[in-house]
């Protein structure tokens, strides 16, 4: 465990991890703008079925940038702009591919040893990896790394007190190896708050076009009706970019928390995020109530109120003459049905008269010429 830790510590981290949009999702916050560069390792000690053994990934705020696993053997770009990197460094992805080739076998060995140190011979068992840093919008740094064993807490560095905090007792091994190693534990503390923040400013450049836009949210409020008596205010709030974003009910100008649930923000399919957040309230007190809305993109804080939908006169025009041209049509086919019915019946009335067969016709006898 040493040795991959010595090996991740040391190497500049330009690849990442793989069920991380989850964990990106969890680890943003919402009070002020931020960027993050984030890395993701798992290795799994039994392949399964689609499952590589070992895969990283990286993310630059919610997007992949590139991607290593044990089934290509490559570090591949994820995202187009990532590739200007190449201009600086032409050699830059085999580079991260034998460094990600090394890691791999440096994962391997390790996930072996703990599973030694936990005395499991067999199973599936994973070792897993997450490191970066967070640069936001008024000058704060902040930045972590922290090993995790089968989904559990192991092993993480406080870069304050320079460090390793053991969340296992299995993990006080690594720790006790790890704590003396002052330069290491300083170079720790560099890369998070110098290295790392660097690397996210270049790629900040590199996808400006994308990353530093602002989209302004489209703010919505609806009504539900309750069988008891309250009623449901929900806000919604969608299509904004960045992901940070400040969103409540406020009534009478302050901010009201009684009543209130609040989702996740979560991500479009267009790469914006969207957010929904209700408040049960009196329905004698709606007037009071707004939802209020500060992003970036705003230049002062954006409060909606419901509102009764407006009567569209075209639309109840183009209803009713819709219901005229049915009835219209319906009897059209009625009244020609009714006059098909008719006709016919005349037509078997003439039959049923004339056809009566050659003795009902009046005898003439026949005399030649006249």
């Amino acid at each position: 465990m040493g040795v991959l830790l010595l090996l991740l510590l040391r190497w500049p981290p330009l690849i990442l991890g793989a069920a991380a949009h989850l964990l990106l999702l969890l680890l943003d916050c919402a009070d002020s703008t931020s960027h993050s560069l984030r890395y993701f390792y798992t290795a799994v000690s039994e392949p399964g079925q689609g499952l590589p053994q070992f895969i990283t990934v990286g993310y630059v705020d919610d997007q992949q940038i590139d991607q290593y696993d044990s089934d290509t053997k490559e570090a591949l770009p994820r995202v187009p702009w990532i590739r200007k990197v190449e201009k600086e460094d032409p050699q830059y992805w085999n580079t991260e591919t034998q460094k990600s080739q090394g890691t791999e076998l440096a994962f391997r060995e390790s996930l072996q040893t703990l599973q030694n140190r936990y005395n499991q011979s067999g199973g599936i068992h994973t070792l897993q990896y997450m490191y970066g840093c967070e640069l936001s919008s008024d000058g704060r740094k902040g930045g972590y790394r922290q090993f995790g064993y089968n989904g559990r807490d192991f092993l993480a560095f406080d870069k304050e007190t320079l460090t390793w905090t053991a969340a296992e007792t299995e993990a006080q091994v690594t720790k006790r190896k790890l704590d003396p190693d002052l330069a290491l534990n300083q170079y720790s503390k560099h890369y998070l708050e110098e290295e790392c923040i660097a690397w996210l400013q270049r790629y900040l450049e590199y996808g400006k076009e994308t990353l530093l836009r602002t989209e302004a949210p489209v703010v919505k409020v609806t009504r539900k009706a309750d069988y008891d008596g309250p009623e449901t205010l929900v806000c919604q709030v969608h299509g904004f970019y960045p992901k940070e974003i400040e969103a409540n009910w406020v009534k009478d100008g302050e901010v009201w928390q009684e009543g209130t649930l609040r989702g996740l923000v979560a991500p479009n399919s267009d790469g914006t995020y969207y957010l929904l957040l209700s408040v049960r309230i009196d329905p004698e007190e709606r007037e009071r109530f707004r939802c209020r809305v500060e992003h970036d993109s705003l230049e002062k804080p954006l409060d909606v109120a419901w509102e009764k939908e407006p009567v569209n006169l075209w639309l109840i025009v183009e209803v009713i003459l819709g219901v005229m041209a049915a009835i219209l049509l319906v009897s059209g086919i009625i009244i020609f049905i009714i006059r098909r019915k008719q006709s016919k019946k005349l037509v078997y009335k003439a039959a049923s008269t004339s056809d009566q067969g050659p003795d009902s016709f009046p005898r003439v006898s026949y005399q030649p010429g006249v």
